[in-house]
């Protein structure tokens, strides 16, 4: 195996570390003084976009960009690195137009979508002039399991009727946020993953209301996670995203690679929390010692470096793997990570946040806000559990094939 990046992903790594340094780092104070203040998105964020896309920064997550479409087609193994480099600010994705939910819609409408869906609605995405939502998770009902789904999208004439309440629907708050892909059931009585389907609800459409946007551990998002209400809400049927009781596998292909992006940028933010430890641990000094000193100071730095280093061998594994085989074929991978790396990134976020002691929790640093974000990861595209399961599951599949192989390493009597 070899594990140096090629000349073309080092240039990119060199170059999107260089942007993050020279225009985003430096307005990290701003973005928050703007963000706390009201003002979203903040006065220089479309600046920085053009900028990004002026110098060849831009969509570097779609791996089947075309060539007529704005961007750099890159492998997801390719991309890891520099969605790392993102995700060591919050925000900075979305100067690449690189950021969550919208990579994922994108990656569906690329598809999915009709001829006119696309002009409509992916090519606005992909030039990063509107932001997009994907309304499934609903409060009354475990939406770790898609097919509990209750909204209703029921079919009358020319058009479809859209009726249900959404939760947690992030983007939703965004300013340009234009689109909400919208999941619900147009057969209830159909087979239980073939009752599901998605549709393309404009912002606007009269019907659709948001109703809050919901805190997350007391940190309010500016682009949002938010309940919406959908009231009778009409859109024509040609505004169905692939077919009737489709939506359960359109869950399922937006979700592999939404999963594996989280966890590429939440080890990025987890780099970030170490070395900011680090750094702490070699200036702060208690009972005539630097911090590092102290044995169990010294040990979380090592559990760290070794914790992320597994993650991130883990994780490009997991984008080879998409690449080679897909999403389905790799499903037990993108589980596995989706379960290790938000507390992989939690830990050490946490250990950080004791290190630096009561500013930790202070927004002088950006741990307390990682750390918000990685507890919420441990529920977003599914909560831990499910993905145990699901991989309980396939382990136990796969295991049954070996199992008579296994008995004969147990120490058992002998036998005549």
């Amino acid at each position: 195996m070899n594990f140096a990046y090629s000349p073309k992903v080092q240039d990119l790594i060199d170059r999107v570390s260089r942007f993050m340094d020279e225009h985003i780092v430096p307005r990290q104070r701003q973005w928050l003084d703007e963000v706390h203040a009201g003002q979203y998105p903040v006065s220089f964020m479309e600046d920085l976009k053009a900028l990004a896309k002026a110098e060849g920064l831009w969509n570097l997550f779609l791996p089947h960009l075309r060539e007529d479409e704005p961007g750099t087609r890159l492998t997801n193994l390719e991309y890891a690195p520099l969605a790392e480099i993102m995700g060591r600010i919050g925000w900075a994705s979305e100067v690449f137009n690189c950021n969550a939910p919208d990579t994922g819609n994108m990656e569906l409408l690329h598809m999915f979508a009709t001829p006119e869906q696309r002009d409509a609605w992916l090519v606005p995405l992909l030039e990063g002039r509107i932001r997009s939502a994907f309304a499934m998770t609903e409060p009354d009902v475990p939406s770790s399991d898609a097919t509990n789904i209750t909204t209703s999208i029921r079919r009358d004439g020319d058009d479809y009727v859209i009726n249900g309440r959404k939760w947690f629907i992030t983007n939703a708050a965004h300013p340009n946020c234009q689109l909400f892909i919208v999941m619900g059931k147009t057969d209830p009585d159909a087979e239980s993953h073939r009752q599901q389907s998605m549709i393309l609800v404009p912002a606007g459409t009269p019907g659709v209301k948001i109703v809050r946007n919901i805190p997350v551990m007391n940190h309010v998002s500016p682009e949002g996670h938010c309940e919406i209400t959908f009231s009778n809400v009409r859109v024509p049927a040609s505004n169905l995203l692939g077919e009737e009781g489709s939506g359960f596998t359109l869950a399922q292909a937006r979700l592999g690679p939404g999963r594996i992006h989280h966890c590429m940028r939440s080890i990025g933010a987890a780099e970030l929390a170490l070395e900011l430890m680090v750094a702490r641990a070699q200036e702060r000094k208690t009972f005539g010692k630097y911090l590092h000193q102290h044995g169990t100071v010294g040990e979380w730095i090592a559990k760290s470096r070794i914790e992320i280093d597994q993650a991130r061998l883990f994780v490009l594994r997991t984008a080879w793997l998409l690449d080679e085989v897909g999403a389905k074929a790799a499903r037990k991978e993108i589980s596995m990570i989706k379960a290790l790396v938000p507390q992989v990134y939690a830990t050490v976020c946490d250990r950080a946040m004791q290190v630096f002691g009561a500013m930790g929790v202070s927004p002088d640093t950006p741990l307390a806000d990682h750390w918000t974000w990685a507890r919420a990861l441990r529920y977003a595209d599914g909560p831990d559990e499910v993905h145990l399961q699901a991989i309980a599951r396939m382990e136990i599949a796969a295991g049954a094939a070996k199992a008579a192989s296994a008995a004969d390493y147990l120490n058992a009597p002998l036998r005549n």
